[in-house]
């Protein structure tokens, strides 16, 4: 009778061992101890222990180790060792240089994870170490094409280098004159470097380039308007930005534009009505509630002009933040419909 007390009281204090050797190895793994979480994680039997012996081996650079099993839990239906041997898969498939695997990987989270910021995050640097990886390629591989000369004028821009950028696009153009959003990115540089009459010029001649090719866009018109307005032809540039209108019905910011024009021709009730398609379309845009409030006014409607008002004092000073000011810098048309 001792004898089987004994054994089973030893393999009771076995079990409590390995049971604590798991508690202790994700205790040590949670606070970055990645020696003792690997010390102890390998002496439990337990299949948590084994997924969470694979992320630290991940996390150490030893990936070739725990792809295997990192990717038996990222099939499992564990939701929390899912999205961790997930995010530690993508990071293993970029290190070996699988950008293609490492972005499946990247989809399946964001689908099931949209608004977690470590997946978030992962997908950033994806997405980041994929357009370096392509321009690389670009630049090694067709680095007379007129593409290398676009990409090197958007990068310009974003550094604030427009002077510079408008040379590289005229070299892009000078080799591919038919490349559509060419002579709209020059337009644009042009702008930006300068709002001198001889700039505005060369601007509006860009644009009118961009919209001899395509008609349709919208963007170019809109920007023609805003040129025409800075040359005090408020007449010219009302109708281009109904001509951007005509073709994108949702377009706020040619809405806005019309919408203050119209304000100013004491035309209340016209810019009443593309006023609110446009705070409708784009509620924090402080011109627009700041003119819709003005019509308002001009109209007689205190009510609507204090409501306006209200909406406006509850915005922020810079509504759409610093990175939505980043994405603007590339110069990149909104979506056209």
């Amino acid at each position: 009778m001792m004898r089987v007390i004994n054994l089973s009281l030893i393999a009771g204090l076995a079990t409590f061992a390995q049971a604590d050797a798991l508690t202790s190895g994700l205790e040590a793994f949670h606070r970055g101890d990645y020696v003792t979480a690997e010390r102890d994680l390998s002496k439990s039997p337990d299949p948590r222990a084994r997924t969470f012996l694979a992320l630290t081996m991940a996390a150490t650079g030893r990936c070739d180790a725990a792809g295997a099993e990192l990717a038996k839990a990222f099939a499992s239906g564990d939701q929390a060792l899912k999205r961790l041997s997930g995010l530690a898969l993508a990071q293993c498939d970029m290190a070996g240089d699988r950008l293609d695997d490492a972005a499946v990987i990247a989809s399946k989270l964001k689908a099931q994870y949209p608004a977690d910021p470590d997946v978030l995050y992962q997908s950033a640097r994806l997405s980041m170490r994929a357009w370096n990886e392509t321009i690389y390629q670009l630049y090694q591989k067709a680095p007379a094409s007129f593409r290398v000369n676009q990409i090197s004028g958007e990068i310009l821009e974003t550094q604030g280098h427009f002077a510079e950028a408008t040379l590289e696009y005229r070299k892009a153009i000078e080799k591919n004159p038919k490349a559509l959003n060419l002579h709209f990115r020059l337009g644009r540089a042009l702008l930006m470097s300068s709002h001198a009459p001889e700039a505005l010029d060369a601007a509006l001649k860009e644009f009118e380039a961009e919209l001899a090719m395509n008609p349709s866009d919208s963007i170019a018109e809109y920007q023609a308007g805003q040129i025409l307005l800075a040359q005090q032809k408020p007449d010219a540039a009302g109708a281009r930005w109904q001509r951007a209108l005509e073709l994108n019905p949702d377009f706020p910011e040619a809405l806005v534009a019309l919408g203050k024009l119209r304000l100013e021709e004491k035309k209340n009730d016209e810019a009443i009505g593309l006023l609110q398609r446009a705070v409708k379309l784009s509620p924090r845009n402080e011109s627009a509630h700041y003119s819709l409030m003005l019509a308002y006014r001009n109209a007689g409607n205190l009510a609507e002009a204090r409501k306006e008002k209200a909406e406006l004092d509850q915005l922020q000073k810079a509504p759409e933040g610093e990175f939505t000011e980043f994405l603007k810098k590339l110069g990149e048309k909104p979506p056209q419909k």
